[in-house]
């Protein structure tokens, strides 16, 4: 593939229409319509991650992703802990995604069981994802296209109807308490900005596609950015054009489905039937990039020798025809349609917190890497070392903090994901150190 196709599965795994009608509103029940202000902030503290993922991913363009680079460019005992962790989150992502799939399709067909739309959406995906990743790059591109037009369409009905300036969302942000609007508090605009953070993860599904990108090093490192660069301004611009349109704030600020009134009350029955089938398209889409990403993940570990032997040769194993990791496809598949009997609830614990902690490791990655020279051979270097990288460690930290004061998801999920790495490093002293030195291979001498 070249950089039109990586970045095409790249913004499918990101998904921009999922994330403004299933994480944003979040954003806006806490900072109302200084949701604005989170979104943006949001945005600047991604640019200093993306650009720790892209000089990494230059120096390690490999399927395995962020425990392929960290195992590298800090120690084994740190790659085998993002290891566990992108086998708890990563593995659990499609089926979050397609649990909201039902809500969409609802508009037009009633009454259907989460648990069952989301099993046939994966289970679809996963099929498909066996198929030539030239082939699932166009499929997805054109799904990614559709989605961006309804976003469009939602910018332009928010603009078209604006009841208010953008000046006053930015200057005087309100949200409702009491049933009444009141200004923001800053501390609820910063509480929302480490929820909206999320609304722009997925840059990094570049790298797990790199072994199958020509000019890796140098592709991916671009992918990675113009995919962050693409997504802020898919997102924010319905996003702000929504809070300017809005008939009726107060009512829109108060609703768990803001978008989706917006829509029915501004655009009619059947502007609101297509854009909800265009969300739960969005949703599809994510769901076959996601299974895809963690069919290269599953095929790199089993390169690396991180299971029973039986089990690394058959994630190993390659179709004839479609040269794609089939075996592993069908492992990503299955045990995302498993996750789907756990509950929306255990699965938001459970990957909660689990993005913000690999990412932590990769900027820790990025810091160590530069000072023992692991990464001195990357193809991109980001600019402003080591500030950026920094500034990201101040923004986890952040996040851990606002995590750790939410008893409901924060917490929960803090402690999951400290024991999954206890697990995960439990296992690689008792299973892979007995063995002897974890041999994490090179692919380009071992192809």
């Amino acid at each position: 593939m070249r950089i039109i196709g990586v970045l095409l599965l790249t913004l499918s795994a990101i998904t921009p229409a999922s994330s403004v009608f299933v994480i944003v509103p979040g954003v806006i029940a806490q900072a109302g319509s200084g949701a604005f202000l989170s979104m943006l902030a949001a945005a600047l503290l991604a640019v200093p991650i993306a650009y720790v993922y892209a000089e990494l991913s230059s120096a390690y363009p490999i399927a395995g992703g962020e425990y392929s680079i960290v195992g590298r460019a800090v120690g084994h005992s740190f790659g085998f802990a993002a290891l566990g962790l992108t086998v708890a989150g990563s593995m659990l992502s499609p089926a979050v995604l397609a649990l909201g799939a039902s809500d969409y399709i609802a508009v037009v067909i009633p009454g259907l069981d989460q648990t069952a739309v989301a099993i046939a959406i994966i289970a679809v995906t996963t099929l498909l994802g066996i198929l030539h990743i030239r082939t699932n790059a166009w499929v997805t591109g054109v799904f990614l296209l559709l989605e961006l037009l309804a976003l469009t369409a939602l910018a332009g009905l928010g603009f078209w109807n604006a009841q208010r300036s953008l000046w006053e969302i930015v200057a005087h942000p309100v949200v409702v308490s009491d049933q009444a609007l009141q200004a923001t508090p800053l501390a609820m605009i910063g509480l929302a900005t480490s929820v909206a953070i999320f609304a722009y993860y997925g840059y990094s599904a570049a790298v797990y596609f790199a072994e199958e990108t020509h000019e890796a090093p140098r592709v991916v490192a671009r992918t990675i950015l113009w995919a962050l660069v693409i997504t802020v301004i898919a997102e924010l611009v319905p996003v702000t054009a929504v809070l300017i349109g809005a008939p009726d704030l107060k009512a829109l600020l108060a609703s768990q489905n803001p978008f989706s009134d917006f829509v029915a009350a501004t655009g009619g029955r059947w502007f609101s039937i297509a854009i909800s089938l265009s969300v739960a398209l969005a949703i599809f889409n994510a769901v076959l990039a996601t299974v895809m990403q963690n069919a290269r993940f599953f095929y790199s570990t089993g390169r690396d020798v991180a299971w029973h032997p039986r089990i690394n040769n058959a994630f190993m194993v390659t179709h004839d025809r479609f040269n794609s990791p089939w075996i592993a496809t069908l492992a990503a598949g299955i045990f995302s349609m498993a996750a789907c009997f756990l509950g929306l609830q255990l699965l938001l614990v459970v990957t909660g917190t689990s993005i913000a902690i690999v990412y932590a490791i990769m900027c820790i990655a990025a810091i160590v890497g530069r000072r023992s020279g692991a990464s001195r051979h990357a193809a991109y270097r980001m600019p402003l070392y080591p500030f950026l990288p920094v500034i990201g460690l101040l923004a986890l930290a952040y996040v851990f903090y606002t995590s750790a004061m939410d008893p409901a998801v924060g917490q929960p999920s803090l402690i999951a994901n400290a024991v999954i790495i206890v697990l995960s490093l439990i296992y690689y002293v008792v299973v892979i150190r007995r063995k002897g030195p974890w041999t994490m291979r090179d692919p380009e001498k071992d192809s």
